[in-house]
């Protein structure tokens, strides 16, 4: 039903308790208790006078109002204020610094405990997340060395890790910090780096792999106390906090990510610390600039650092906490009592610590990864040559300084993310059907070429005096291996069309004008400008090829080739003539000719700023070449329309009957219940809101958190009164915004993105789906008007349903033994692969 209009008359003779006000601000512990507020009285507002009503206004907040993270701070609640009829845009609010009521209630500290009585008494609250852990250790360590075989992704990082304990330079799509913790583990566990962790294969007595498993899954531990402390800090209700911490220990998928030497615990575990340490800066806000402030601050920036230099999906709880930060600033920046000083301490304060000190902190572990992989190793040439020039073993500095005619080289593309000038005796399947031109990241000998005059001149010869290359020779590039000659012509490039193709034609005594390339210089790095250089020089002297004939220039834009080309990048000529495509830059890397002396490690500097942005472009290059491929037909992958109802799983390993087998799949309680969780809240926010247009009230403090009565000490200066109202509309669209941006900031993107996808990409995700679950069992079932033991019945119905179905599930984390057809009821959805056909 409309609920009715409520008259409030600060009179002496108001039917209210009568209270003695102080005269200073009372701070929020000390307000009057709500069982102080009379809710009896319900006169409709035409019962004012008109007199009174001149001099009153109305201020709805509930469904309607701005609703922002802040929205909902005690001095943003006013319901009814005395305005002496002035301007209200410009009347005194309450001071600044009072409480948020949206997130967890602000408690006044205890006083020290003068027993062990009073210690236990005050510390009551960690028992449960203490007895959570407890059982997350057991569910997390129990059997967790079972499989004595290389399971899954093992194969990658544990290899990775094995590189940094070698100190050799490797390159994975991923950042460093995952990997470094991996090694750090592997270095704790005794490991000397020496197992090249081939899939399924059997780990040898030398290797503590079990150790190494332990030290990851303590990352997983530490997320059913972290999901526990965190839905207390939104606030939630005692039983909200036991769900949360239940689903997170129960999930299977959470559980069998976190047994391995994978990076996805190590992602979950910053993002839960994100989430976390956001929630505990929003209950600092009612004392701005405070140390604690400062802290949880500065802690949620560092959390940012190390979730996005894990794995770049951290990226997306970052997205999280930049849209709470807009918000918040924005709804600062609407409040005219706040002076332009505090302002911009406000935004000094997150650029501070949300953009510098994540920045910062990334950085610094790609520092380390640079200071810890010093040596030579496989991934050297995604780097620029000037890097690899000072990696202990590689002889680069030892190549001769200047090019000259008849010396061999390799030509290392500059563009972000560039690979080796590479060719091989494959030919193209359509255009020319020639011998192919491509870009590759790996050393290898068909990396080789020959600098020779053109056709027209005297062919090179030993006994000649040596001829340096100079900016505007004209020279062929002859494939030492297959001594074809680097060739174009006006033939369509295969991937991009409106470029030429560059192939490699005739050989040693066959060829023609097609093969010839002007060099011309764009600068050297240690030398400076073109017009200071008279020579090329290996290493630093940046080039760009351009093709005599037909005027284009060699060009490597990271596009990738079919499974014909190997996925390698195509090389092709472009018509355009832009001096500033980084991509048409090339320089001479690999350097041998035996009538020059080495050259001096002195001439070679490498900034780090330069290799930092380097690797990164590499990075982001070839995590989007991960693209699915449709030659192949890979099982493993899925759609992220797949995960919300849990259509797929994932095998982690072999099938065979007589290895443990592990299924990379949710508990479908927790999956399916926070997906619809998701669709109620949608739901429930869109029902009040057109209730709310209607004039309806739907969360009113009777049904929430019940009317705080104060009287401001503006009192007696400004002679106006203030009553305050904390409703609950706040918090639910506080924690709501949390939960559903956390979720849909992880998930949408994932549409989006060209690249192949698997399962475990959901897993941030579902905890966002968790936490709303939560919410909106808080909201429509553990804070609203059911009898006490209605909501013990349901909490126990929905905890005994977890708990119930994780056991259900439970091998398919620790491991399924024996022959899986035996193991009836575990494909509730056909489109599992469970069972062996």
């Amino acid at each position: 039903m409309r609920p009715s209009q409520v008259q409030i008359d600060f009179e002496t003779s108001s039917d209210f308790e009568e209270i003695s006000y102080p005269t200073s601000p009372l701070p929020y512990s000390h307000s009057v208790p709500p069982t102080t507020a009379r809710t009896d009285d319900s006169l409709p507002l035409h019962h004012m006078s008109s007199e009174d009503t001149s001099t009153r206004r109305r201020i709805a907040k509930g469904p309607g109002s701005s609703g922002g993270f802040m929205s909902g701070s005690d001095y943003e609640t006013d319901a009814l204020q005395y305005d002496d009829h002035k301007d209200g845009h410009s009347k005194l609010r309450p001071p600044i610094g009072g409480r948020v009521s949206s997130g967890r209630l602000h408690k006044p500290f205890p006083t020290p405990p003068t027993s062990i009585s009073d210690f236990i008494h005050q510390n009551l609250e960690h028992l449960p997340p203490a007895i959570y852990t407890l059982l997350s250790c057991w569910t997390r360590f129990h059997k967790i060395g079972l499989a004595d075989i290389v399971v899954w992704d093992e194969a990658h990082f544990g290899k990775f890790g094995s590189h940094y304990l070698k100190r050799e330079f490797y390159f994975d799509v991923h950042p460093p910090l995952g990997k470094m913790l991996v090694a750090f583990a592997g270095l704790l566990s005794g490991y000397d780096g020496n197992f090249e962790f081939k899939s399924g294969e059997k780990y040898p007595d030398t290797v503590p792999y079990v150790a190494m498993r332990v030290m990851m899954a303590t990352f997983g531990v530490a997320l059913v106390p972290l999901g526990w402390y965190t839905a207390v800090e939104l606030g939630m209700s005692p039983w909200s906090c036991h769900l949360v911490a239940l689903m997170v220990l129960c999930d299977v998928a959470w559980l069998c990510i976190s047994r391995f030497i994978l990076l996805d615990s190590m992602l979950l575990f910053f993002t839960f610390t994100t989430v976390f340490f956001l929630t505990k800066f929003h209950n600092q806000q009612y004392q701005s600039f405070s140390f604690d402030w400062w802290l949880w601050l500065a802690l949620t920036g560092i959390s940012i650092g190390c979730v996005t230099s894990v794995k770049w999906v951290g990226l997306f709880v970052t997205a999280v906490v930049g849209i709470y930060t807009i918000e918040d600033l924005w709804d600062k920046f609407g409040d005219l009592r706040m002076s332009t000083r505090n302002q911009l301490r406000h935004w000094g304060a997150r650029i501070l610590c949300l953009i510098l000190l994540p920045i910062l902190v990334y950085m610094t572990f790609f520092k380390l990864h640079f200071l810890i992989l010093n040596h030579t190793g496989p991934g050297d040439a995604q780097m620029s040559s000037l890097f690899q020039a000072h990696l202990v073993g590689n002889d680069f500095w030892r190549n001769p300084l200047e090019v000259a005619y008849g010396s061999k080289i390799t030509l290392k593309n500059m563009g972000w993310g560039g690979g080796l000038l590479h060719s091989h005796v494959q030919t193209y399947p359509s255009g020319s059907t020639q011998q192919q031109v491509t870009c590759y990241h790996y050393k290898d000998d068909n990396n080789h070429w020959l600098v020779l005059p053109r056709w027209n001149e005297p062919a090179y010869n030993l006994n000649d005096e040596l001829k340096f290359v100079k900016n505007g020779d004209v020279i062929r590039l002859q494939h030492a291996p297959t001594t074809r000659g680097l060739h174009s012509h006006p033939i369509p490039a295969p991937i991009t069309k409106l470029n030429y193709e560059v192939s490699c034609y005739g050989n040693s005594t066959v060829g023609d004008v097609h093969d010839h390339w002007v060099i011309e210089v764009v600068d050297d790095i240690r030398q400076g400008r073109k017009e200071s250089l008279n020579r090329i020089r290996s290493l630093t002297t940046r080039v760009r090829l351009r093709h005599e004939v037909l005027g284009c220039y060699l060009l490597a834009a990271n596009k990738v080739l079919p499974q014909w080309g190997f996925k390698q990048i195509e090389v092709s000529c472009v018509k355009e003539n832009d001096p500033h495509d980084i991509h048409t830059y090339w320089n001479v890397e690999s350097h041998w000719n035996d009538r020059l002396p080495a050259g001096d490690v002195r001439h070679y500097k490498s900034p780090f700023l330069r290799d930092f942005w380097h690797l990164n472009v590499a990075m982001m290059t070839s995590n989007n070449a991960l693209v699915p491929d449709p030659d192949k037909d890979d099982i493993l992958a899925s759609h992220p329309t797949d995960w919300p109802w849990l259509r797929l799983g994932l095998r982690m390993c072999g099938w065979g009957d007589r290895q443990p087998k592990y299924y990379l799949l949710g508990t479908p309680l927790v999956w399916w219940g926070g997906t619809l969780s998701l669709i109620i809240f949608v739901a429930l926010l869109g029902i009040y809101l057109v209730r709310w247009q209607r004039r309806y009230v739907d969360m009113d403090a009777s049904e929430r958190l019940s009317f705080f009565f104060l009287v401001n000490y503006f009192m007696q200066r400004y002679g106006m009164v203030t009553l305050y109202l904390l409703v609950g509309w706040a918090h639910f669209l506080y924690v709501g915004k949390v939960a559903f941006y956390g979720w849909f900031l992880h998930y949408a993107p994932f549409f989006i993105m060209g690249r192949v996808t698997y399962l475990h990409h959901y897993l941030p995700t579902l905890y966002f789906s968790v936490l709303m679950f939560a919410h909106v069992m808080d909201h429509c079932m553990f804070s609203a008007r059911w009898k006490e033991k209605t909501k013990r019945i349901v909490f126990g119905v929905t905890a005994f349903a977890i708990v119930a179905n994780f056991w259900w599930f439970r091998g398919m984390a620790w491991g399924i033994e024996g022959p899986v057809n035996e193991y009836w009821g575990l494909q509730w959805r056909k489109s599992w692969n469970i069972y062996n056909a």
